[in-house]
């Protein structure tokens, strides 16, 4: 006595997940990321000198400190504001940043037309918050 209902097979469930909505969307974010990458530009506008030089190796994200042609200090600590900043202000955020992390490199972007007194200055405030090497940042030289 076997019914009708025996006869059909039931159907199994696919548990596989649809990716293609997932692709579509990566691919899309990832084309955005990448026009939009080389517009962002992070800290001040600063020209700085051309020299050659063999680039470090960073293990963490470094503090960078700038100083413009203008002489005003500026450090970019991740945020987007672009205030210049005053030198004490500077040695206070640097000792509180080299506290908690010994280990953060600290990196000074100094304008071509910067006088060296202001670079002088600025990386003796650096040395005395505690930082104990400080890196200075320069643009390869162009090719002509």
């Amino acid at each position: 006595m076997q019914g009708p209902y025996n006869r059909r097979k039931r159907r199994k469930l696919s548990s596989e997940i649809n990716v293609v909505p997932f692709i579509d969307v990566m691919l899309v974010l990832l084309i955005i990321f990448m026009i939009t990458a080389p517009m962002m530009n992070q800290g001040v506008d600063v020209e700085l000198p051309k020299v050659s030089s063999e680039p470090i190796e960073n293990q963490a994200d470094p503090v960078i400190v700038s100083v413009d042609k203008a002489g005003q200090y500026y450090i970019n600590l991740g945020d987007d504001h672009e205030k210049p900043i005053e030198l004490d202000e500077i040695g206070d955020q640097v000792v509180k940043i080299v506290t908690r992390n010994p280990k953060t490199p600290v990196m000074v972007r100094g304008d071509t037309n910067a006088t060296y007194g202001q670079i002088v200055t600025l990386m003796s405030t650096l040395q005395g918050a505690g930082v104990p090497n400080v890196g200075l940042i320069s643009d390869p030289p162009s090719a002509n």
